[in-house]
């Protein structure tokens, strides 16, 4: 008896969601299919119903993470945004935190076709950041400018923050908190 479309929809979608929490968790290259079909809930064979090659998952992979990253609700303002971004709670929600951080560091690595997933999530987030701070008056270029470094300053302190959060928390949280600061005070000081 065969497999309803919708079954194997469902299917393929375990599958896409079980390589995102483990890609995340421990990078693209360290999970291999044995233990990506088991924490899906299959067996390996089944794996090749669904794709052709596990860079063919990985392309899967970055197209839900990047539209589940286009569909996630904005702060309103960037006060809000790093208060959100730089929490703890974020910091140590690797499994379901931002795929454009929790995929950074894998990017590079991934096929064309991943990494050009990644690229437009990169950007539509962009957008969306560049007009939550537009200032009236400054140019197209320069918003664009400053929200490229804002959330480069974003990511940067949440994968230190990562990087350390096991070993040495109190320094950790310590940069989480230097980063928020340090967009909140850019905005009380433009000049900056």
């Amino acid at each position: 008896m065969g497999v309803s479309r919708q079954q194997a929809a469902e299917n393929r979608n375990a599958i896409v969601a079980a390589a995102e929490r483990l890609f995340r968790v421990r990078g693209v290259d360290a999970v291999g299919l044995t233990e990506l079909m088991k924490e899906a809930g299959f067996t390996q064979g089944g794996f090749y119903n669904h794709f052709k090659s596990k860079d063919a998952l990985v392309a899967a992979v970055m197209e839900k993470a990047m539209q589940d990253r286009a569909d996630s609700p904005n702060a309103g303002s960037l006060e809000k945004q790093a208060a959100r971004y730089l929490s703890t709670a974020h910091r140590d929600n690797v499994e379901a935190g931002c795929a454009l951080s929790g995929f950074a560091g894998d990017a590079p690595r991934m096929t064309d076709a991943a990494r050009e997933r990644y690229a437009r999530g990169l950007a539509a987030y962009l957008e969306r950041l560049e007009r939550m701070i537009a200032p009236e008056g400054v140019t197209t270029e320069q918003t664009r400018s400053d929200a490229i470094a804002k959330f480069s300053q974003m990511v940067g302190a949440l994968l230190l923050s990562r990087a350390i959060a096991g070993t040495d928390p109190a320094f950790a949280d310590e940069i989480l908190e230097a980063g928020r600061r340090s967009l909140v005070d850019a905005l009380d000081d433009p000049a900056a």
